[in-house]
């Protein structure tokens, strides 16, 4: 875990878990990561949406991608993976039972845990997703160095950390 250290931005120095910073310093900063990772995420749904034929939502292509990888999958797993909030991910889980392209069953070990298994057809459609999204990665690889992919792996992890910890989901 990093240890927490101020940050400047805009001029303005914000300590670890700071809660004393002015509304006026707070509308003065420009928004430096969001806007860009909020974007970029909006531009992977567009792809996806590309798989027209399917009529998959953003989350039941990632939900389906992660499965391609490592089937089957609990709930715990799922959420693990892709941070859902369990509410959304039963949602999405429900339209894809509902659809055929998974089964949801209870868990011979554990049966409070619901283990989620690609049908035939769910198969064959995680498997494109997958390589859609492959193409896509392939296709960033080309346009950066491995170092940038690193740092954008760190920050996307500090992102995901620092939102974490400060809502406690």
């Amino acid at each position: 875990m990093m240890k927490a250290t101020a940050h400047h931005i805009l001029g303005v120095r914000l300590e670890p878990n700071a809660t004393d910073v002015s509304t006026t310093e707070v509308s003065a900063m420009a928004l430096q990561l969001v806007p860009h990772v909020h974007r970029a995420t909006h531009r992977i749904g567009l792809y996806l949406a590309a798989l027209r034929e399917h009529g998959l939502s953003q989350g039941e292509s990632h939900v389906l991608a992660q499965l391609a990888g490592s089937t089957p999958a609990t709930i715990g797993d799922l959420h693990r993976g892709l941070a859902h909030k369990r509410s959304t991910l039963t949602s999405i889980l429900d339209r894809l039972v509902e659809r055929g392209l998974v089964t949801r069953e209870v868990g011979s070990g554990d049966r409070r845990t619901f283990v989620i298994t690609p049908t035939a057809k769910g198969r064959a459609v995680a498997r494109q997703v997958h390589a859609h999204l492959v193409a896509l990665e392939r296709e960033v690889g080309k346009r950066v160095s491995p170092a940038d992919l690193r740092a954008f792996l760190k920050v996307t992890a500090a992102i995901e950390d620092a939102a974490h910890e400060m809502t406690g989901r």
